[in-house]
């Protein structure tokens, strides 16, 4: 063997004889095996507690079918022609969709509000950032009930501003008028705190040169706003929108807590009815073809949202 071929051979490089001249396919097989080891504890989970779960709740909702009991009867689409004659649930929907619609304008504007004054780099604004995160950390049921002392008539925070003023306090979660609002503040106050992160995380990738650049040509603070701000932060804008909407169409604790459902079955959701056709009445096959009803309106909003987002790119 000449020295030149005994310096390049597998052994003097420290490849392994075995892998020197492997064929390209096996290669690609051992990647493919290696790649979904890695991904078997995912795939694992996913089928079990997210595929399997959705597939099943499908069957299901073709069924007449008792949470307790051995009823299994086969029905077709009757639980989906039911569904949209019903009542209660007609006016489940007519209120998430209210509370949706309200609550995730303000939300995206408290939220992008919050992250320009706290976008700063000093140990106040830092601690204020922290402050207005903490809320987030919460249970629906802490939250619910800071905020039913809160909007209490008689010993609550609102009761003695309306008082001092020489006014009657009003019973918000008692009211059909108020009710709606005070369900929207609540849930504000609450999740302000991760879309207003998600925020700040956006603001900190915009190049402070854009800023400088605009200052020198005298441009207001909204000019600034308008044309540097706001389409740097479009992505991050589509973001927060599609995850509130999918957030806010699940509405359950607040209005379940804090109403009931009340007053009149103005702040029933489609959640608190679905939970309650399922687990209260066991008809778990009606319940079923609610909940895909509801995950049809979340994947619509969402796709619609980030069409019209890729349609103004």
């Amino acid at each position: 063997m000449t020295a030149a071929h005994s310096a390049t051979s597998p052994k003097h490089i420290g490849i392994s004889p075995r892998f020197a001249f492997e064929p390209k396919s096996s290669a690609k097989r051992r990647d493919g095996l290696a790649a979904l080891a890695f991904l078997a504890p995912y795939l694992i989970f996913f089928v079990l507690f997210l595929a399997y779960p959705f597939f099943w709740g499908v069957w299901i909702s073709f069924h007449d079918w008792e949470l307790v009991g051995t009823l299994r009867k086969f029905i077709g689409l009757a639980n989906y022609w039911d569904m949209f004659e019903d009542p209660i649930f007609r006016v489940s929907i007519r209120n998430t969709l209210l509370f949706t619609a309200i609550t995730v304008p303000v939300m995206v504007a408290a939220s992008l509000g919050l992250a320009l004054a706290l976008n700063r780099e000093n140990r106040f604004h830092a601690v204020l950032r922290v402050i207005f995160f903490t809320s987030s950390v919460f249970s629906v049921t802490v939250a619910t009930l800071i905020w039913i002392m809160v909007l209490s008539p008689d010993r609550g925070l609102f009761a003695h501003l309306f008082n001092s003023l020489g006014l009657q306090p009003i019973a918000f979660l008692g009211s059909p008028d108020w009710a709606m609002p005070a369900l929207t503040i609540t849930t504000v106050w609450w999740s302000v705190g991760f879309p207003m992160i998600l925020f700040l995380a956006g603001l900190q990738q915009i190049p402070q040169e854009l800023y400088d650049a605009a200052r020198i040509d005298n441009a207001s603070a909204w000019r600034r706003l308008t044309r540097i701000t706001l389409p740097s932060l479009k992505r991050t804008i589509v973001l927060v929108v599609v995850l509130q909407i999918i957030g806010q169409l699940q509405i359950f604790g607040q209005p379940l807590i804090m109403t009931g459902g009340g007053p009149a079955d103005r702040t029933r959701s489609m959640v608190q009815t679905i939970y309650e056709t399922g687990f209260n009445e066991w008809q778990l096959g009606y319940a079923s073809a609610m909940s895909l009803f509801l995950f049809g309106v979340m994947f619509l909003a969402s796709m619609l949202q980030l069409y019209i987002s890729r349609q103004e790119d």
